[in-house]
């Protein structure tokens, strides 16, 4: 398939192809009208359904979180403080989100937003120590044992229950990530 355009660059979301969140198709955005050769895949926020429906044009250049009052990912629980209202906007309504297992959230480094690299499993996660750090106590509230920790680590599967996703920092390029399962 032959796109029209060049994709549109995402500071947060740099490959949004690769992560899966677009995809090639033949349908015609309901923003624009056009069949550009690619569709957004990932979780729509909207009254309308909107489900693989919107072009990555329409997202980086707002239109469609305009026209359908849309966002495409969760900000986040806990944002700092810091990070500017701009950022937030940009990542929920000028980003592609990504598909989890449960509702999919944003990281945020050096008050700004982290840029999403993907799903990962534990044998990629792996190659990230600070990544697999910040996944070794993200349960620590819940009191789980070293042992269950390791284990739950080891599970982690890129396309599969329980899922890490990996994100990092545009200031520093810290490694961050947190998981999910179904």
């Amino acid at each position: 398939m032959t796109l029209n355009e060049p994709l549109p660059a995402f500071k947060y979301h740099p490959d949004p192809i690769a992560t899966g969140s677009v995809r090639p198709s033949k349908a015609q955005c309901h923003a624009c009208g056009q069949a550009r050769g690619l569709i957004y895949a990932g979780p729509v926020y909207s009254i309308e359904e909107l489900d693989q429906a919107i072009c990555p044009w329409c997202i980086a250049d707002g239109s469609a979180a305009e026209r359908f009052g849309a966002r495409f990912t969760d900000i986040g629980w806990g944002v700092p403080n810091e990070v500017p209202i701009e950022v937030r906007l940009e990542v929920s309504r000028r980003t592609p989100g990504f598909s989890g297992w449960q509702q999919g959230h944003w990281l945020y480094h050096c008050s700004d937003a982290a840029a999403f690299l993907g799903p990962v499993g534990a044998s990629e996660v792996a190659n990230y120590p600070e990544a697999l750090d910040m996944l070794s106590h993200e349960h620590d509230e819940y009191g789980w044992t070293p042992e269950h920790t390791a284990t739950y680590l080891k599970s982690l599967r890129r396309d599969n229950s329980p899922t890490a996703y990996l994100f990092r920092c545009l200031a520093c390029s810290h490694y961050l990530a947190y998981s999910d399962f179904d």
